[in-house]
Protein backbone atom coordinates (compact mmCIF):
# COMPACT_ATOMS: atom_id res chain seq x y z
CA UNK A 1 0.00 0.00 0.00
CA UNK A 2 2.75 2.43 0.91
CA UNK A 3 4.86 1.62 -2.69
CA UNK A 4 0.93 3.21 -4.54
CA UNK A 5 1.06 6.31 -2.46
CA UNK A 6 4.45 6.89 -2.69
CA UNK A 7 4.19 6.28 -6.71
CA UNK A 8 1.27 8.49 -6.62
CA UNK A 9 2.94 11.20 -5.01
CA UNK A 10 5.58 11.02 -7.51
CA UNK A 11 3.34 11.06 -10.43
CA UNK A 12 1.63 14.35 -8.94
CA UNK A 13 4.31 16.07 -8.27
CA UNK A 14 5.94 15.42 -11.73
CA UNK A 15 2.64 16.57 -13.51
CA UNK A 16 2.24 19.29 -12.05
CA UNK A 17 6.07 20.23 -12.59
CA UNK A 18 5.16 19.30 -16.09
CA UNK A 19 2.06 21.50 -16.27
CA UNK A 20 3.93 24.55 -14.41
CA UNK A 21 6.76 24.70 -17.50
CA UNK A 22 4.39 24.81 -20.00
CA UNK A 23 4.06 28.52 -19.14
CA UNK A 24 7.80 29.44 -19.49
CA UNK A 25 8.49 30.76 -23.35
CA UNK A 26 8.53 33.98 -21.83
CA UNK A 27 11.22 33.37 -19.20
CA UNK A 28 14.74 34.08 -19.55
CA UNK A 29 17.37 31.20 -19.97
CA UNK A 30 18.54 31.22 -16.33
CA UNK A 31 14.71 31.27 -15.11
CA UNK A 32 14.27 28.52 -17.31
CA UNK A 33 17.69 26.34 -15.27
CA UNK A 34 16.32 27.25 -12.33
CA UNK A 35 12.85 26.05 -13.05
CA UNK A 36 14.41 22.66 -14.28
CA UNK A 37 16.79 22.34 -11.42
CA UNK A 38 13.77 22.56 -8.86
CA UNK A 39 12.25 19.88 -10.92
CA UNK A 40 14.66 17.78 -10.92
CA UNK A 41 15.68 18.21 -7.31
CA UNK A 42 12.36 17.44 -6.31
CA UNK A 43 11.99 14.21 -7.98
CA UNK A 44 15.76 13.57 -6.84
CA UNK A 45 14.94 14.42 -3.44
CA UNK A 46 11.24 12.27 -3.70
CA UNK A 47 13.41 9.04 -5.00
CA UNK A 48 16.14 9.30 -2.35
CA UNK A 49 13.86 10.34 1.12
CA UNK A 50 11.37 7.65 -0.88
CA UNK A 51 9.21 10.29 -0.92
CA UNK A 52 9.46 12.42 2.19
CA UNK A 53 7.82 15.63 1.76
CA UNK A 54 10.65 17.28 3.24
CA UNK A 55 12.80 15.54 0.82
CA UNK A 56 11.17 16.47 -1.81
CA UNK A 57 11.13 20.09 -1.03
CA UNK A 58 14.57 20.34 0.44
CA UNK A 59 15.71 18.32 -3.00
CA UNK A 60 13.63 21.31 -4.71
CA UNK A 61 15.69 23.87 -3.23
CA UNK A 62 18.98 22.49 -3.87
CA UNK A 63 18.10 21.60 -7.72
CA UNK A 64 16.99 25.35 -7.82
CA UNK A 65 19.79 27.00 -6.59
CA UNK A 66 22.59 24.86 -9.21
CA UNK A 67 19.97 25.72 -11.74
CA UNK A 68 20.10 29.42 -10.76
CA UNK A 69 24.02 29.33 -10.54
CA UNK A 70 24.49 27.23 -14.15
CA UNK A 71 21.85 28.95 -16.47
CA UNK A 72 23.19 31.34 -18.26
CA UNK A 73 23.60 34.97 -17.28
Amino acid sequence: MKTIQRFTFSTTVIAAMLFSLGGCSNMSTQDKSTAIGAGIGAVGGAVLTNGSAVGTVGGAAVGGVIGHEVGDK
